[in-house]
């Protein structure tokens, strides 16, 4: 369906930027009954939200006139005619470009003014004159308090990411700009979803708006591939390493939950050569336009960040999500999935799921009614027989060759022989990518759901117990994970041999209580495994020295711990218990005073 007709201008715009059919969104607010009424509107992340808030005001700033009036100084009463709120710096900038383009041969000019920016700057272009004005809630309160943004003038208001900014507790903030708005303006209020805040804000701002929903409750994002990759806890970052290297080929971010996280892991992205790039709130606004230039530029690939860059933004290129720590909800999770996806493009989502935290991913997926493939991490091999095809398909190689480099290369066939020139050409390729980790390979079924002490595979059968090394003497450790938190041999054995610098004949026994697992190394590789245990950096899984389990509670895939008495049946006797408190004395020979206690008071 081609975009109905809003305005000669912005359709010639929409035209140049190869904009053949509206999305679900854009077509609706451009239908005849929205024209010119206020909107309450939500729409999936990605959908195209600025492009159809930009269509939709232009009846209300342009009419039937070919081009926007000029502009004149504030002095002169040259006030804005449109006012879009953003929550964040980001989604503003970002929201200011494409009304730059759409506006471009209306003859629109735009102002941006948003934190981290010199507010100086920004109050010379309120003060010059413009159109529509583009900014963040507190920064527009600042100018508006200091009488540097007059908003008597305003046709329209726009609310983009409604839900986001009273999340962020910019209420007051938006309630200030609103009533200083005049009344008969427009409001075009877009939310992801509308909840009771929301609905209320519309209700005592908006007069009989129209309500536009274009996201299927029950479908996910349809242009998304959820995976879930199954990894062990201290091996997370080797599989985000591993899973950009096998989805190589357009943009990515990955997502962490601190500051301190994303600094950990960009560093470690750049150390072994990803064109990476940071992006949290602690950075200056100058540093994080700066990382998003860069991957807009394409001189960036991979870019860190914490939630900051969860909502809005919409990079070109963008086909993979990598999430390394869950997202804490289910908002979150589509949010951050959302940056990929957009505007009918393909992309793909991964969650890193460590072992522990099999259940919370589950029932993040489940909240948001999306059923995500999984699996274990791409295993090295699997990443260069990907690159193999890489380069047997690299358009490169089909592009035709001038004659001054055909000459160069019958030349240096003459030297060197084709198989020496394939050889050096496959090396300059391998020099060029990371090389991919060695990841320890989990069975499939880690994650099958089982009774207690009684695991399954897949099809239900039993599982053998696990075979593990007769170890004499051995000492003793424990790590503090235990049945609670999902813990299996499977994984704790790749776990204790790469912090332990071991391998799996040198461990013996293996007991699994309730919170914590102990552990047997043998003799001989004692002295090994305790100088690997002093350069330990994960607090969380720390091994530690331990005495042996003791009893006949603990067998090897969990039980109940020997100390703790079984609940299921009377406690064990001991020759050392306490002697029991007398009985209760009988009604009438208590002493005591008081209703209820024997006797009278």
């Amino acid at each position: 369906m081609p975009f109905p007709p809003s305005h000669a201008a912005l359709d010639l715009a929409l035209s140049e930027q190869g904009y053949a059919e509206p999305t679900p969104v854009q077509a609706a607010v451009l239908e005849d009954g929205a024209r010119d009424r206020d909107l309450l509107v939500s729409a999936q992340t990605g959908s195209g939200k600025t492009v159809a808030f930009g269509l939709a005001f232009a009846s209300s700033l342009i009419g039937e006139a070919p081009r926007l009036p000029p502009t004149r100084p504030l002095d002169q009463g040259g006030a804005p005619l449109a006012l879009i709120i953003a929550p964040t710096r980001e989604l503003a900038l970002q929201v200011s470009r494409e009304l730059t383009w759409l506006y471009a041969k209306a003859g629109a000019v735009i102002a941006t003014c948003v934190g981290g920016m010199d507010p100086r700057k920004e109050q010379r272009a309120l003060a010059f004159g413009c159109h529509i004005v583009v900014g963040t809630p507190g920064r527009l309160c600042d100018h508006l308090e200091r009488g540097n943004l007059d908003l008597s003038g305003l046709k329209v208001v726009v609310l983009d990411e409604a839900d986001e900014m009273l999340d962020l507790g910019f209420r007051e903030d938006l309630e200030v700009l609103l009533d200083a708005a005049p009344a008969e303006r427009r409001t075009l209020l877009f939310s992801a979803t509308i909840a009771k805040d929301i609905a209320a804000l519309a209700r005592r701002y908006q007069r009989d708006a129209v309500r536009i929903d274009t996201i299927n409750r029950d479908e996910p994002h349809r242009d998304i591939d959820y995976r879930a990759i199954r990894v062990a806890p201290n091996e997370v970052e080797k599989a985000v390493v591993n899973v950009l290297r096998y989805f190589e080929g357009g943009g990515a971010m990955v997502f962490c939950s601190t500051r301190e996280a994303v600094r950990h892991l960009y560093m470690s992205l750049r150390e072994r050569g990803f064109a990476a790039v940071a992006l949290s709130g602690e950075l200056s606004q100058k540093e994080r336009t700066d990382a998003l230039q860069a991957l807009r530029d394409g001189h960036a690939k991979v870019c860190v960040a914490t939630d900051v860059a969860a909502r809005g933004l919409d990079l070109p290129d963008l086909a993979l999500v990598v999430h390394a720590d869950l997202p804490v909800n289910r908002a979150g999770l589509l949010h951050r999935s959302g940056r990929t996806g957009r505007a009918g493009r393909k992309g793909v989502s991964v969650l890193m799921v460590p072992y522990p935290r099999r259940r919370r991913a589950e029932q993040l997926l489940a909240s948001a009614n999306i059923e995500a493939a999984w699996a274990n991490p791409p295993t090295a091999e699997e990443i260069r027989q990907r690159d193999q095809q890489r380069l047997i398909d690299d358009p490169m190689l089909a592009e035709p060759a001038a004659e001054e480099d055909l000459g160069l290369a019958r030349a240096l066939l003459e030297a060197r022989g084709a198989e020496q020139i394939a050889a050096a050409l496959i090396r300059l390729h391998r020099a060029s990518t990371p090389a991919p980790e060695e990841l320890f390979d989990a069975p499939a079924d880690d994650f099958q759901r089982r009774e207690r002490g009684k695991p399954y595979d897949p099809a239900g059968r039993e599982r053998a117990p696990v075979d593990y090394a007769r170890v004499e003497n051995g000492a003793w450790y424990r790590l503090p994970v235990g049945r609670s938190a999902n813990a299996d041999p499977k994984w704790l054995i790749p776990l204790i041999c790469r912090l332990g610098h071991v391998t799996k004949k040198d461990i013996g026994q293996i007991r699994i209580f309730d919170r914590e697992t102990k552990f047997e190394i043998a003799p001989d590789a004692e002295a090994r495994f305790t100088a690997a245990l002093k350069s330990q950096s994960d607090e969380k899984m720390r091994i530690e020295p331990a005495g042996a389990p003791t009893g006949k509670g603990a067998p090897p895939r969990g039980g109940r711990p020997p100390h703790k008495p079984d609940r299921r049946g009377p406690p064990p006797k001991s020759e050392d218990r306490r002697e029991r408190p007398p009985a209760r004395p009988e009604r009438g020979d208590y002493k005591g005073k008081g209703k209820n206690k024997g006797g009278k008071p």
